[in-house]
């Protein structure tokens, strides 16, 4: 890798930590390049923009989402085995990692939720409605008795998602020690109903 490129991702990685914490509008470039010890002129040679970093981070962790998340989990058996295997390595991503304390993909959620159209904001949702597409597509192959509906698959995504940020909520906020144990039973319950949808 060349050492610009090395660079770059050193500038990135950084700041995704740090936007876990504080949000992409908290990123300072200052002391982004301070932390990573850096002249700021030579962290702007990588971005010349605010815009373009946050834009550059977000799009990092899109990438590490499909490869940790999304990527394995289609690897499973079609219906409830693949949409559970997305819904605990999604329950992980939301737990943290070593490299990233938290789920990026929530924090912005809340920052940019009312902000009008912009290219960040964009990017946003339309990383957010693909995860979305995804996992309606899991949810299609759920019933026994065959392919669910787009309504219900859509209804259920709504549920799932409800569940997760119910889930982030207790686990994050009120650090409450059995929030997973409980997110996992109403996944489980939601899935059993899922599966009889069509009997």
């Amino acid at each position: 890798m060349r050492k610009g490129a090395a660079t770059r991702g050193a500038i990135v990685g950084r700041a995704l930590e740090q936007a876990v914490a504080l949000g992409l509008e908290g990123l300072s470039l200052g002391p982004l390049a301070e932390s990573l010890e850096l002249s700021k002129s030579g962290l702007f040679a990588h971005f010349k923009s605010k815009e373009a970093l946050q834009l550059a981070v977000l799009e990092e962790a899109i990438e590490r989402f499909r490869l940790r998340v999304i990527e394995p989990s289609l690897a499973q058996p079609r219906g409830r085995p693949r949409m559970e295997a997305l819904v605990a390595r999604w329950f992980d991503w939301i737990e943290g990692e070593p490299d990233m304390r938290g789920c990026i993909f929530a924090v912005t959620a809340q920052e940019f939720d009312d902000r009008p159209p912009g290219v960040v904001r964009n990017r946003l949702v339309e990383s957010q409605s693909a995860w979305h597409d995804t996992l309606a597509r899991v949810a299609a192959d759920l019933p026994r008795g065959g392919a669910a509906p787009a309504d219900y698959c859509r209804q259920l995504v709504f549920e799932l998602v409800g569940i997760s940020l119910a889930y982030q909520q207790q686990a994050k906020l009120f650090r409450a020690a059995n929030a997973r144990v409980r997110a996992e039973e109403a996944i489980s319950r939601l899935l059993d109903d899922a599966e009889d949808a069509l009997s």
